[in-house]
């Protein structure tokens, strides 16, 4: 997983874009997603800076599965939630998340490192507007592990997600 995350950090910056191993090239593109908190590797005062290239770069994943906010199942694709916290280099155990209507949540690391939940970016191969619930939303692979289909992880289930703070 190391090695694939490296391998597509050094595709997205290039071998001289990382300059030490604990920052992250600045974003070129307007940001999408701030990482705070407990992490290592930065590229600002606050934490970490996302635009859409950059989190395209990472490992991803397509996830297709039922929701409750859609009729039938839907295609969602974006970069793989451990791959971001690995970059970052958090330490934390707990994901304070924020959405840009400020809707908070808490979602246990753990969470991201037991089952392959994603930042989706994309619904059925088109980047999903803020309109439409982006430009990040965090999905479970809810058809895949059917324990996750409940209340519970719905509400973790940010959608048009803006920061991640890791604690």
């Amino acid at each position: 997983m190391l090695k694939r995350l490296a391998i597509a950090c050094l595709a997205l910056f290039g071998a001289a874009g990382l300059a030490s191993a604990d920052t992250i090239p600045a974003p070129k593109d307007p940001v999408i997603l701030t990482v705070t908190g407990k992490v290592t590797n930065r590229n600002s005062a606050e934490g970490a800076a996302f635009d859409a290239q950059m989190l395209q770069a990472l490992p991803s994943r397509v996830t297709v599965t039922n929701t409750p906010w859609y009729p039938e199942k839907t295609r969602f694709e974006g970069p793989i939630g451990a791959a971001l916290l690995d970059l970052v280099g958090a330490n934390g155990t707990m994901l304070r998340v924020t959405a840009l209507n400020d809707y908070v949540v808490e979602i246990p690391v753990a969470d991201f490192r037991k089952w392959p939940v994603i930042l989706a970016t994309k619904i059925d191969g088109k980047p999903i507007s803020v309109r439409e619930k982006g430009p990040i939303f965090v999905i479970y692979p809810f058809d895949q592990e059917p324990s996750l289909y409940n209340e519970l992880y719905f509400g973790r289930s940010a959608w048009q997600l803006k920061t991640i703070e890791v604690r």
